[in-house]
């Protein structure tokens, strides 16, 4: 107690002045960027990232969840020759090398933003192994390829832009016309793809559809409709084209929760008596093996709701991802596992005891492309650890 408190009621030194057990000395210091120093001044993405990681709150949750991104893809286990015949599976580097096996998840919601680019660039550089998205992730990557997506405001009445065939979507602007686009893009394939369907069965018969026949079966899947939706796109700009070129499985369990299924519905009617089919148990059996044959898994998932459940759910399959990075809004006291945080998932052996994992609490535009600089896109080779 200091000489100026020893008048004070005891009361007072106990309740507003107690005293404090030693700080450990491997406790972070919190503090921030001084830019009256000449090395912050236009920092790199790498030294913001580094200097917001003592700051507190989210700034230091986003630097955690650099170091995570880039302990994923940074590992390196076997080489290939070093491994047994059954062994080979996962993924690889190009040296030969094991890696991580990288999920990335998002919501539409991020396509139908500028992050589409991000997403993109990830994918065009095969950066991830497998993405899950919701209907809107798929079909809104393709409009945006035939007409563009506007910049509104969220106080912009939805009564007017009805009368104006224009739909919101938070403080951006999507037109009526987009969607008649799509619609004239997509029925043409949607046929081509039931003559493909309907050929095969009169070649092999119908015991082709059985589970447990010999033949691969001729049912699309949803990933094997998104992927040849990306062939047809044939556009730089898009992801599923990249997803397409660069053999990067794009999975969506509710594919017709959205534009895509107005479209396979209205096909029904089109297409009638046949009808095209869509298989989801085959997708459900790709996405769990990727995660089995995974040497390491690592889950990066933007937003909530069905794509942060359908990858955990796959990692769930081997014990558990090694890494995650959650980003999003989403609150756990309404026990919805949009707003689980990681340790949720631990109980359920979707993510390992041991995993390093986060979450911040961040809308991912304002953050995952500053994430993407700092990792991804640094310049930074990764190496065998």
């Amino acid at each position: 107690m200091s000489k100026s408190n020893q008048n004070l009621p005891s009361s007072l030194n106990d309740a507003v002045l107690k005293a404090s057990e030693a700080v450990p000395e491997d406790y972070t210091k919190i503090e921030g960027i001084d830019y009256t120093k000449p090395e912050a001044t236009d920092m790199r993405a790498s030294d913001l990232i580094g200097a917001m990681k003592n700051m507190g709150f989210q700034a230091s949750n986003v630097g955690r969840g650099c170091e995570i991104i880039d302990k994923m893809r940074s590992w390196r286990g076997k080489h290939i020759d070093e491994l047994e015949e059954h062994q080979r599976k996962g993924s690889f580097d190009d040296d030969g090398y094991q890696k991580t096996t990288i999920f990335m998840g998002y919501t539409s919601n991020l396509i139908s933003s500028g992050l589409r680019e991000t997403l993109r660039y990830l994918v065009q550089h095969k950066m991830v192994s497998a993405i899950v998205a919701t209907a809107g992730g798929i079909e809104e990557d393709l409009i945006k390829c035939l007409a563009p997506t506007y910049l509104g405001d969220f106080a912009l009445k939805g009564g007017p832009l009805r009368e104006k065939g224009l739909n919101r979507i938070g403080n951006l602007l999507v037109p009526n016309d987009n969607y008649c686009k799509f619609e004239e893009w997509i029925v043409p394939i949607l046929d081509k793809m039931l003559e493909e369907q309907e050929k095969y069965v009169s070649e092999q018969g119908s015991s082709c559809f059985d589970a447990n026949s010999e033949v691969d079966s001729p049912m699309w899947t949803p990933s094997k409709l998104i992927d040849r939706l990306g062939k047809e796109i044939n556009d730089e700009s898009s992801v599923l084209y990249w997803a397409h070129k660069n053999q990067i499985p794009i999975f969506c369990p509710a594919i017709t929760d959205g534009s895509i299924g107005d479209m396979l519905f209205f096909h029904t009617f089109k297409s009638s008596p046949k009808q095209l089919r869509l298989d989801i148990v085959s997708d459900i059996r790709k996405i769990n093996s990727l995660s089995m044959e995974a040497s390491r898994a690592g889950m990066i998932l933007l937003g909530g709701g069905l794509i942060k459940h359908h990858i955990a759910n796959a990692c769930l399959m081997r014990n558990g991802a090694d890494y995650a990075v959650y980003i999003n809004t989403g609150q756990e006291f309404d026990g919805s596992d949009a707003g689980a945080r990681p340790d949720e998932a631990v109980s359920w052996g979707k993510i390992k005891a041991e995993a390093e994992s986060v979450k911040i609490y961040v809308d991912a535009t304002v953050v995952f492309p500053l994430m993407v600089a700092a990792t991804f896109a640094s310049g930074k080779v990764a190496t065998k650890i």
